[in-house]
């Protein structure tokens, strides 16, 4: 009876802990900045997509990690990440010009441990659609050959099997779709 006492509350403490790290995170990605310096650094066209960023707590701090969010749900769609995956994202994050340190690498690493708002695809879905053109363009290459480096991170069996699951195939299709619309 004590073991499952302990076990409950240590659920509660880290159910405590990590809503008390994500309210810090979105604290620090979320800067007054404006609609007009927000539009500049999305390339974004939409200013009622602009209200929803900001209304998410998404500044132009934290928009570097939403255009790596697809990275992070792949990375989820066989349940928790693994360490390759994680690896494989932070690396991406790396050279994508997020170090570490800033609060959007921490974003990134927060989703990776916990899993990321349940509204996130359709967040990023609706982000990609309001992008200028050519912005949509190059998010697309660079997403999606970081999405497939994520989805080929581990899993395989000898070398034998496809490392991409049948989850991973659908979540990297469900992104192809959204710069398709």
């Amino acid at each position: 009876m004590s073991h499952d006492f302990l076990d409950d509350r240590r659920k509660a403490l880290e159910e405590a802990f990590f809503a008390r790290e994500n309210a810090e995170l979105i604290r620090r990605l979320h800067a007054p900045e404006g609609q007009k310096e927000l539009s500049g650094a999305a390339g974004l066209q939409d200013p009622k997509m602009m209200e929803r960023l900001e209304a998410h707590g998404i500044g132009t701090n934290a928009l570097a990690a939403l255009s790596l969010a697809p990275l992070v749900l792949v990375a989820w769609a066989d349940g928790s990440p693994d360490e390759e995956e994680r690896r494989a994202v932070l690396a991406a994050a790396d050279g994508a010009g997020i170090p570490a340190g800033t609060a959007a690498h921490a974003l990134l690493d927060h989703w990776l441990a916990q899993h990321p708002p349940q509204d996130l695809l359709a967040l990023w879905t609706d982000y990609v659609h309001a992008l200028a053109p050519e912005a949509r363009a190059a998010l697309h290459k660079d997403v999606m050959a970081r999405a497939h480096q994520v989805a080929e991170a581990s899993g395989g069996f000898l070398g034998l099997m496809s490392k991409t699951s049948t989850n991973e195939k659908a979540m990297l299709k469900r992104l192809e779709d959204a710069f398709a619309a």
